[in-house]
């Protein structure tokens, strides 16, 4: 097996081999751009490195050695030699960019007897000790892992020494000064001398960049960007070319249109006496790149015919590394930019209009995720840029907030209502927290991962989430918490960013959110290639109408119970459940029908005849009842009964496991009077919407959840079926209506062909159902998830990606076994994963009729749909 290819042996259909680096860099070479020459080490081998217990083995390193040799005779220099030695840079580049991820070496096959010789053959003894000095500094850091910090010390300590302020102002001597310091920094850490022999340190790089796939901040990039581990790095040795030789060279970064904004214009910076990590490092004030004309005015036209040709031939925006070595310009990289969503639909749209992509392409090129930052506040980029973040969890719901401090629910409502932004604090919401959190501009949570109940109902609401911040130290008695050595208490400010999930001290500055033009472009292309339905999953007229502003296409699941939390709602929710006899019960349920019915009836205007799917009353009835001694004491008078008499009908509720327990379609067997109710509610806001619409054509959706036995599902249909029909009889109405369920419960899609004889439609409740095939609750499972990650167990967290290969193959199997006892049967996802893209690509592929979620992320699940099926058609 080859491991190891020259530039000139790729091209950049070889991205999965050589990486997009390596890729890119052979493409480059083979269109006879001016790149320094080298070769990648393949990403095959980075994955037998981590098999062969973190070694790379004797064949690879004899390969490895070989294409230097090739090298040397390309570049009529020797590695390791004083008179004429080859200098190399040692980079990675991973299948998919991960900008800052890995770990870059420059000038690598210095020692002390090459410099010297360089220093007199140049002429140039300060950019020989400054080469040195920084090779020294960047092994020590990447290879051996000692700390960068203490060299800038030392770097600080010479400078003050001198009396200058800029590196650039050191001397040869001060530099080759340096260089010593710093070999003796290396050798009290490591109780080694610093290596002298090039190949120790070029096989020492490569073990590096490979170790780096596996550092902390590479393992997170990747999770939050959905890159398989077992991808790997590949390793990409190139020819030096030196931007610190003097005033007559520099280094730069470059893109060929403006990254934030999409504008056509070549936007960038550079340095001059330079290398790389300069620029990007921050450590002097880098050039516009329009300067460039001024300093070297053939260098800057012949960069710019290499941009135009780039652009053309990659037929995107190219983001790209450059170096001038002695008034000659080298190319060290290009790829395809990163850039914000505003600049994605931007250039998107104007590379169509140019004709350089179809619209097709355009559709494909965009990344569904970023849609979010459109929707949602952010924070001012300037200002983000300076702040630190004090600390960091889950970002569960996307935007950007600031606010006073506040610990409950009531707190921030009553404190809204004065006109004060806050942030929502707390250990874990619940659902009476509904209100605080509508008033809220932000909520933060210690407990709780993607799928909490905080973050659920902030992404339905667009409010901004960070989720499980488990560094917390929380008094919630006493109104303060604890992060990062400093106590907040109510009414200090603090800044979250539901997009990172950091959260920062004090306020800074957001800006709204805007869609532009192009926005509607992209979706109306999207909407022409796409065959999956989407729809919301919407409890309330102001979030159905946002997601059809939107393009939601119907509503997936209508949850009836946040309905019932309101305040003139509840005591009548209460009333019912410590009610004696059914007849009790009726009279509680007939005060709330009215305000479901007419809630309802909201629903379906706000849907103007799309579909709207009703999910009958679900969560166990403990949460319902009060916690609070004044509430109880309430209760007991309203009730007729004593407080003990309340507090024993509490504890009755009592369950050790609520998620398993007296909840979904149990409720309705145990009181078929609750399922009724709805029913009416549900049947009468149609016929009377129906009446105001004639030329709408409602038809109502009665969604049974939890149901994980044929019988059960029957059982609570023949309720439903004999009230609604009754109902339509008495208003002489001709009314459809469709009952089905939610497909939850293992059990249920593993015998979905008994229970499609019942069920019209199947709704995938993937929250519940992943939940049920793990094994685990989604509000603990952050408490160990963590350590999966950490030793590779699980790649991502399976409540916010569905899991293909167990909760997937259940989908599947429902699927296929409904569809072949009812072949019309309508099928649906409505769990949080509805808005994911790589969920919304399996559900198009496993032959759903749509997909349901929070109304933020519904053009996030149109472009994904439409991506779906443009993938599936190749």
């Amino acid at each position: 097996m080859k491991y190891v290819y020259q530039f000139s042996e790729g091209n950049k259909e070889m991205r999965n081999t050589l990486g997009g680096k390596g890729a890119n860099l052979a493409e480059m070479t083979s269109l006879g751009l001016p790149v320094p020459q080298g070769f990648t080490v393949s990403t095959e081998a980075c994955t037998r490195y981590y098999d062969d217990g973190r070694k790379i083995s004797e064949d690879i390193e004899k390969e490895i050695m070989e294409n230097i040799e090739k090298m040397e005779k390309v570049t009529g220099m020797k590695f390791g030699d004083v008179e004429n030695p080859l200098l190399v840079s040692v980079r990675s580049g991973a299948r998919a960019s991960m900008p800052g991820m890995m770990d870059t070496i420059l000038n690598l096959g210095l020692n002390e007897e090459v410099v010297e010789t360089l220093a007199k053959k140049s002429g140039n003894p300060r950019w020989a000790w400054d080469c040195y000095r920084r090779f020294i500094q960047m092994y020590s850091d990447v290879v051996m892992e000692v700390g960068k910090k203490y060299f800038e010390q030392l770097i600080d300590e010479m400078k003050e020494k001198k009396g200058v302020t800029q590196d650039v102002e050191l001397t040869a001597d001060d530099l080759k000064e340096l260089a010593n310091q710093f070999k003796a920094e290396y050798k009290s850490k490591i109780g080694d001398d610093f290596p002298t022999d090039p190949k120790e340190q070029l096989m020492g790089a490569i073990k590096a960049v490979f170790r780096s796939w596996d550092n902390p901040r590479a393992n997170v990039y990747r999770r939050d960007n959905d890159i398989p581990y077992s991808w790997g790095t590949a390793v990409n040795v190139q020819m030096m070319a030196f931007g610190n030789m003097g005033d007559t060279s520099g280094t730069g970064v470059a893109f060929t249109r403006n990254p934030a904004t999409g504008e056509k214009k070549l936007f960038g910076e550079f340095l001059m006496n330079a290398q790389g990590e300069d620029v990007v490092a921050g450590v002097r004030t880098p050039q516009p790149i329009d300067q460039l004309k001024e300093v070297m005015p053939e260098v800057y036209d012949q960069f710019v015919e290499i941009c135009h040709k780039l652009e053309n031939h990659y037929r995107d925006m190219q983001d790209m590394e450059f170096t001038i070595q002695d008034k000659k310009l080298y190319m060290l990289q290009t790829r395809n930019g990163k850039r914000t969503a505003a600049a994605a639909l931007k250039i998107a749209c104007d590379l169509v209009d140019e004709g350089m992509i179809s619209d097709k392409e355009a559709v494909a090129m965009i990344d569904p995720r970023n849609l979010d930052s459109l929707l949602h506040p952010q924070f001012d980029a300037a200002a983000i840029k300076k702040a630190e973040p004090i600390g960091k969890a889950l970002a569960a719901s996307p935007g950007a907030a600031c606010g006073k401090v506040v610990f409950t629910a009531e707190d921030a409502k009553e404190w809204a209502s004065r006109g004060d932004k806050v942030i929502l604090v707390r250990l874990e919401t619940s659902p009476e927290d509904i209100e605080g959190m509508k008033a809220a501009q932000g909520i933060l949570t210690v407990r709780g991962g993607m799928t909490s109940h905080a973050a659920v109902v902030a992404r339905g609401m667009g409010t901004c989430c960070v989720s499980g911040c488990s560094a917390i130290n929380m008094d919630e008695d006493n109104k303060k918490f604890e992060l990062a050595g400093k106590t907040f208490h109510e009414g200090d400010v603090i800044s979250i960013d539901g997009s990172t999930g950091n959260i920062y001290d004090g306020a800074i500055p957001t800006v709204d959110a805007s869609i532009g033009g192009e926005f509607g472009r992209i979706m109306d292309w999207a909407d022409k290639y796409r065959t999956l339905q989407v729809r919301t999953n919407a409890d309330t007229p102001d979030d159905a109408k946002r997601a059809r502003a939107l393009g939601a296409e119907g509503i997936g699941l209508c949850r009836t119970e946040h309905m019932f939390f309101e305040s003139d709602r509840i005591a009548a929710i209460r009333e019912m459940i410590c009610s004696d006899t059914v007849e009790q019960r009726e009279k509680a349920l007939a005060k709330l029908e009215p305000m479901q019915q007419g809630d309802f009836e909201a629903l379906y205007e706000a849907m103007e005849g799309d579909g709207v799917n009703i999910r009958f009353l679900d969560p166990p009835l403990h949460e319902f009842v009060p916690t609070e001694e004044k509430d109880i004491e309430q209760l007991a008078k309203t009730q007729g009964k004593t407080v003990d008499e309340i507090k024993a009908i509490i504890a009755g509720l009592h369950e050790f496991n609520p998620m398993m327990g007296h909840r979904g379609c149990r409720l309705a067997v145990t009181y078929p009077e609750i399922a009724a109710m709805q029913t009416r509610a549900v049947i009468k806001a149609a016929i009377n919407v129906s009446k105001k619409h004639p030329d709408w054509n409602i038809v109502p959706e009665i969604m049974i959840p939890l149901v994980g036995e044929v019988k059960e599902l029957a059982f609570v249909k023949k309720t439903v079926v004999e009230t609604a029909d009754a109902e339509i009889k008495a208003a002489g109405s001709n009314l459809k209506y469709k009952v089905g369920t939610m497909i939850e419960i293992p059990r249920a899609a593993l015998t979905a062909d008994e229970i499609a004889k019942e069920a019209e439609f199947f709704s995938f409740g993937t929250n519940d159902l992943t939940q049920m095939t793990f094994g685990f609750s989604r509000d603990d499972a952050g408490k160990f998830l963590d350590s999966y990650y950490d030793n590779k167990i699980y790649e991502n967290d399976p409540f916010a990606k569905i899991d293909q290969v167990g909760v997937g193959k259940l989908v599947k199997m429902a699927c296929d076994l409904g569809k072949q006892t009812r072949p019309d049967i309508k099928l649906g996802i409505c769990g949080e994963h509805g808005g994911d893209p790589s969920t919304v690509e399996f559900c198009h592929n496993v032959g759903l009729t749509y997909v349901s979620c929070s109304p933020f992320r519904v053009p996030i699940a149109r472009l994904a749909a439409a991506q779906a099926k443009i993938k599936a058609d190749k």
